[in-house]
């Protein structure tokens, strides 16, 4: 199946075991028995830390290219959109990555595969497997093919989820959100934080892999609860 997501990824890879770790989730190498299979490191999580930097390079690079008239505020909302995990486990649907991603027998029957933080974050090691393999110029082709229609349908830059749901609380009176921590799980080198917040009685969570990007989630599917 590596071989058939290579196609994907359009690259030959001179190191194939580089995408099969990219593909291989932490249930399925936790629970192969001993040796590297059993290594955390022949999971996915190291390529999925390197993804996440090639990806903001790459997405960066390419708004400033698209738009050289516009400020860092605005090219910085475009760029947390691009990076963000809905956009990356839609563009990880897109391409198949759930019918390729290794899980354990356990964690297949309860759908993880084609879970949205699971599918963004093996997105991202496939990104890093493809940097380490192929170069930066192999990384920049599959993002701007990947990344396409994301890209040229932003007519204008997203507005940044916290700041409307803040305005939203302001137009109508009401007290600003509060975000708090309600969980936090992972290794040290790959945390994740699940954050809630509450504004108008109302509340919704986000899990991401810094409390930022979590109270950012948060705030985007409180959004989609509250009246216009």
């Amino acid at each position: 199946m590596s071989q058939s997501f290579a196609s994907v990824l359009g690259h030959e890879f001179k190191r194939p075991d580089l995408l099969r770790e990219a593909l291989t989730h932490r249930s399925a190498a936790q629970g192969s028995g001993r040796g590297r299979a059993a290594d955390t490191n022949a999971s996915n999580e190291r390529l999925e830390f390197i993804g996440d930097r090639v990806l903001g390079l790459t997405i960066a690079e390419w708004l400033a290219e698209r738009f050289p008239r516009e400020q860092e505020g605005d090219l910085g909302r475009r760029l947390a959109y691009l990076v963000s995990q809905p956009v990356l486990a839609s563009v990880a649907e897109t391409v198949g990555m759930a019918a390729v991603l290794s899980v354990s027998p356990g964690e297949a029957r309860a759908g993880v595969a084609k879970r949205a933080t699971v599918l963004a974050d093996a997105l991202e090691a496939a990104l890093g497997a493809l940097y380490l393999d192929g170069g930066l110029d192999a990384a920049r082709d599959f993002v701007r093919r990947a990344w396409y229609h994301a890209m040229v349908d932003q007519a204008d830059p997203p507005k940044d989820a916290k700041t409307a749901l803040q305005e939203w609380a302001q137009k109508r009176g009401k007290d600003l959100p509060v975000y708090e921590i309600a969980a936090r799980s992972g290794p040290p080198h790959a945390p994740a934080f699940t954050v809630t917040v509450s504004v108008g009685g109302v509340e919704a969570n986000g899990t991401a892999g810094s409390k930022r990007a979590a109270e950012q989630l948060a705030a985007d599917a409180l959004l989609v609860r509250l009246p216009g």
